[in-house]
């Protein structure tokens, strides 16, 4: 058998087995890399804005390597995990911080590193590339506005927050207040806690609040998302006194759209979790297209009058 000897003195299979790997090297080389840095993973909400967004580079994205960390809600974990990400030289960095405060120092290094940063859901105190999400400014007004209007502006109003400092329950928070002071001044926020955006914490505080508070002495309960509104329905119902306190979330997960048809809760406003969004406008940002500063995903208030439009819908 003969053996077929190219012009390089290399037989023909050698010299194909070298352009094979030569190609398969230099599609290694040509792999975006972009880091996903999640704040924690504690609630159904984030697992579905990280495995939406790694389902959609799987399947459409060949060119992607995806790089997923989990601060598991510790700032000072989440910071080692976006440096590890830098000392990768990832092209793009997707964010969600835990906190503003904690993760600006260290956002702002990746930015002057010259790599770019799109935060998602929560902000940063320094420039970034893009920030997408929801506007959580407009959520807070309109979760005022639903309140105003159900008590007819004068009653009381128990407030379950998510993680102190994190820009999202900073915006719900006081956009909250401040349409509650201009719409209706009579109607009072008595009492609120920090349940970081978790079930049981908020069934803790709500169990506590209904031995504070006797029947008729408040007549709202609105947590910043519907995990911990669902944890106050719990609580509640044990305590019979639910039929009386009407509980808004906000997010927009099935069992929370279940409650509201169910007459457990009055209403949530829908949270986009930026999925698949996220990788898809960092990929954009890493084949150098320019974008705004700024996307804002859509919201949309569920409630009696219109739930049946979004049973099955959510997460």
């Amino acid at each position: 058998m003969k053996t077929i000897v190219s012009k390089t003195g290399l037989s023909v299979v050698t010299a194909a087995v070298l352009l094979a790997a030569t190609a398969t090297l230099s599609l290694a080389e040509d792999k975006i890399d972009i880091g996903l840095s999640q704040g924690t993973m504690h609630s159904s909400w984030r697992v579905q804005m990280v495995e939406r967004n790694k389902a959609y580079a799987e399947k459409n994205m060949p060119d992607v390597n995806l790089l997923i960390t989990n601060g598991e809600d510790n700032a000072g974990k989440q910071v080692s995990d976006v440096e590890s990400l830098m000392a990768k030289s990832v092209d793009v960095l997707l964010i969600s911080p835990v906190t503003a405060e904690a993760l600006t120092p260290v956002v702002k290094q990746v930015m002057d590193a010259g790599i770019p940063v799109v935060t998602m859901d929560r902000k940063v105190n320094t420039d970034v590339t893009l920030h997408i999400g929801a506007d959580n400014k407009k959520i807070g007004e309109a979760a005022a506005k639903f309140v105003c209007q159900k008590l007819g502006g004068k009653g009381n109003v128990i407030e379950i927050q998510g993680t102190a400092g994190a820009s999202a329950t900073v915006d719900r928070h006081d956009y909250f207040h401040s349409t509650l002071k201009s719409d209706c001044p009579e109607v009072e926020v008595i009492a609120d806690q920090v349940a970081n955006y978790t079930r049981e914490p908020a069934l803790k505080f709500m169990e506590d609040m209904i031995q504070r508070f006797g029947p008729g002495e408040f007549q709202v309960v609105y947590a910043h998302n519907d995990e911990m509104a669902l944890g106050a329905v719990t609580a509640l119902e044990a305590a019979g006194r639910l039929n009386d306190v009407l509980v808004v979330g906000i997010d927009g997960q099935n069992t929370a759209y279940d409650a509201i048809k169910e007459g457990k809760m009055a209403a949530t406003f829908t949270y986009h979790f930026v999925a698949p969004e996220g990788v898809q406008y960092a990929y954009k940002i890493a084949k150098g297209e320019k974008l705004p500063k700024e996307i804002v995903l859509e919201t949309k208030q569920a409630d009696a009058t219109n739930i049946d439009e979004f049973i099955g819908t959510g997460f």
